[in-house]
């Protein structure tokens, strides 16, 4: 009679592939999990350099920063707004300075131009700096000082300006016009009392070497033989 062995059978039966699955899954998650903690956080990956003041942008909000990193940001802000101050200042000074001495009717570059146009129109001056002949007073340049550099365009007029005891103030200054035959020296004296807003022509004269001083303008002559007789402005003063 055969005997007949019998193999111990499993207490459970499974489907086939339903346990490698879940040890599949239970692995992934095992490693996911493992991955996920050995990573840092968001807060050290993102993590911000600290504020100076060189390289502040203002993006970090104040309350986020360290005492160390808002005294950087004063600093910062402090200097900044000084350079602001500093260039106003600046263009006020500048645009000024500017108006006084460009735009102003009492500025000396006002009573250049007046004077230069007065000579370029006058028959005479043409005359004595075109030569004989119809010219136009385009012909005739103003300028003031001689420059020594061939590329200057702007040269200085030479000027002085006082105000007298009795409150009069009073403008001197020359410069040179320059024409196809000659050139010349103009000589201006204005003046303007406390009362009145326009300069007074005492003085403009136009000296070309060789001829005759010519005068547009020669109050101060008048003033001056109102001097010798002792009566100046109407009043006899001996």
């Amino acid at each position: 009679m055969a005997t007949t062995l019998l193999r111990p059978r499993p207490l459970f039966l499974f489907r086939a592939g339903a346990r490698p699955a879940t040890l599949a899954a239970s692995g992934s998650n095992s490693l996911r999990h493992a991955t996920t903690s050995s990573l840092p956080n968001d807060s050290t990956i993102s993590r911000r350099r600290a504020v100076t003041v060189a390289n502040d942008t203002g993006r970090v909000p104040w309350k986020q920063l360290t005492l160390g990193e808002k005294a950087a940001r004063t600093t910062q802000q402090s200097f900044n707004f000084g350079l602001v101050l500093l260039g106003a200042g600046l263009t006020a000074t500048i645009t000024y300075v500017l108006y006084l001495e460009v735009f102003s009717t009492d500025s000396k570059t006002a009573v250049f131009n007046r004077a230069a146009d007065r000579v370029r129109k006058d028959p005479e001056c043409l005359k004595m700096l075109a030569g004989e002949g119809l010219h136009h007073k385009r012909e005739i340049e103003a300028h003031g000082e001689p420059s020594w550099s061939r590329w200057a365009r702007n040269r200085t007029i030479a000027s002085r300006h006082e105000t007298d005891r009795a409150g009069i103030e009073h403008t001197y200054l020359h410069f040179y016009v320059t024409g196809p035959a000659a050139t010349g020296t103009v000589q201006v004296h204005v003046a303007k009392r406390p009362d009145e807003k326009e300069w007074e022509y005492r003085l403009l004269a136009l000296d070309v070497p060789g001829k005759q001083r010519y005068y547009l303008e020669n109050a101060d002559a008048g003033l001056l033989s109102q001097r010798k007789q002792g009566k100046m402005f109407g009043v006899r003063w001996n």
